[in-house]
């Protein structure tokens, strides 16, 4: 079982969402094998995301709920 990111944003001219699968290194889509791992890469990809960018993880075409940590230093 292989978990996937993608990356959702809005045309700010036609107003529509469009979403792209996050890609590896060869061009092909990226598959994470932990779900806590896929889930942390979002999370950072959420907080880094600039353009009102949203990341979300995906298993079988199916969103996984992100349980959403605030972790004090």
């Amino acid at each position: 079982m292989s978990f996937n990111i993608i990356k959702i944003f809005k045309n700010e001219v036609t107003g529509k969402k469009s979403s792209v699968f996050l890609l590896d290194g060869l061009s092909s889509i990226l598959e994470i094998k932990s779900k806590e791992e896929a889930l942390k890469i979002v999370e950072q990809c959420n907080l880094n995301s600039e353009g009102g960018w949203r990341y979300e993880v995906r298993l079988r075409g199916e969103k996984i709920k992100q349980e959403i940590t605030l972790e004090t230093n």
